[in-house]
């Protein structure tokens, strides 16, 4: 860093990503705002820098500021980091220190010393503060330590999964044996061992991913399980929209042994609601066959459905992924940041990552997904392209995603 992004940095104030603190604080106050950055997405604290913006500069030498920041990191800190120091000139013999995190931070969640305890903090901001539990699993989730969806679903039980499906899954998808649909101890044995259901006390259980993929009614108790599909008239939402939907039911469809669909899942609904809410012209070709030209190509719209269903933070209770059709362009919300260490340019150029495996495996068994991570690049960014000549937008908000496709060539 030079003098002049130092000044920027100074002149835009603190931020979600920005802090400014003297070095003379308590090692501990240190401690909190880089866990809260850790946390977020990164972030610098500014030391010898004043809350109103002026500059007083370090009131130790460099060394000593170097040795009391990585001592604080060392200490205060769980897991311990390094982070990146390095000391800038300011003028009139001042100088600033400036502690740098990074933001894939690994190891996530990291918790800072208080006491006798170790806290989790996070930045919201301008300010770090504790964690709620909800978003303390979401660290745990964004770093992999945590798969929610293999996690046990308490109240649940077998008879909560639809077992025709179940059947299908193993039988006709897979291609292999599978207990008769009565022997309850077969299937239950069959499904912990394939994480369908997890065993707590020695009572199997559904896991998150068991009753997404395959529960009778897996909104009883995964109230964020389903899409929300709106279509509205204009370019606004609007409470007189077109048609408006709650999806619910269990994600994948159920098959012939051909592979035609049977019964729908959550994923065919909503790709028809799609379908009967874009307008669609009908066109000659040259050998008179007549084609359908829909504004946004089918495949992209489904890709984004499943890769939301695939990627989506389900530790975020009470958020439905949203489908939102308007009249210039539409859109699909994935509640959650992304996974970590994956940003939108990984995920054009390809990146392979998955919040939820097991989902993500089951999906992948049916051909929803393909094991090459080319989906984005291929069927949502290159797909839009060539259908009219438009580019999607991959957008990363708060703490949800969205994949935006228009209709038409946006004025720049």
């Amino acid at each position: 860093m030079n003098r002049t992004e130092l000044t920027d940095l100074i002149n835009s104030g603190e931020n979600s990503g920005v802090e400014f603190k003297r070095d003379d604080i308590r090692p501990e106050a240190l401690a909190r705002e880089m866990v809260g950055f850790l946390n977020l997405e990164g972030g610098q604290v500014l030391l010898g820098v004043e809350d109103d913006v002026t500059v007083s500069g370090l009131t130790r030498g460099p060394a000593e500021a170097e040795e009391w920041v990585m001592e604080a990191a060392r200490t205060q800190l769980s897991p311990p980091t390094i982070p990146y120091w390095e000391t800038i000139e300011w003028g009139d013999g001042k100088i600033v220190g400036v502690v740098s995190l990074p933001r894939d931070a690994p190891d996530k969640p990291h918790k800072v010393r208080r006491g006798s305890a170790w806290v989790t903090q996070i930045r919201v901001g301008t300010t770090t503060r504790d964690a709620t539990r909800e978003e303390e699993a979401r660290l745990y989730q964004q770093s992999g330590h945590l798969q929610y969806d293999r996690k046990p679903v308490p109240g649940s039980s077998f008879s909560d999964l639809d077992v025709g499906r179940l059947v299908n899954y193993f039988r006709d998808v897979r291609g292999q044996e599978c207990p008769l649909e009565t022997d309850r101890e077969g299937w239950e044995r069959l499904l912990v061992n394939t994480d369908l259901m997890d065993e707590n006390r020695g009572r199997p259980i559904p896991s998150a991913g068991g009753l997404l993929m395959f529960g009778v009614r897996p909104n009883k108790y995964l109230p964020q399980a389903g899409i929300t599909a709106v279509a509205y008239p204009g370019s606004e939402k609007d409470y007189g929209a077109k048609e408006r939907t709650v999806i619910r039911g269990p994600a994948v469809a159920r098959l012939s042994e051909r592979g035609d669909v049977v019964e729908t899942g959550v994923i065919e609904q909503a790709i028809e609601f799609a379908r009967r809410n874009i307008a669609v012209q009908s066109e000659i070709d040259d050998g008179g066959r007549r084609q359908d030209r829909f504004d946004y190509p089918l495949e992209a719209i489904r890709e984004a459905i499943i890769n939301a269903i695939a990627h989506r933070d389900c530790t975020i209770a009470v958020t439905d992924i949203e489908l939102s059709i308007y009249s210039d362009r539409l859109e699909v919300i994935s509640p959650g940041r992304l996974p970590n260490t994956v940003t939108v340019d990984k995920m054009r150029a390809g990146y392979r990552a998955s919040r939820n495996e097991l989902v993500k495996d089951v999906l992948r068994d049916y051909r929803y997904v393909e094991a090459t991570g080319l989906g984005v690049p291929r069927k949502i960014v290159l797909g839009v392209r060539e259908h009219n000549c438009t580019d999607p937008d991959l957008i990363e908000d708060d703490d949800r995603f969205i994949v935006r496709l228009w209709k038409e060539v946006q004025d720049s």
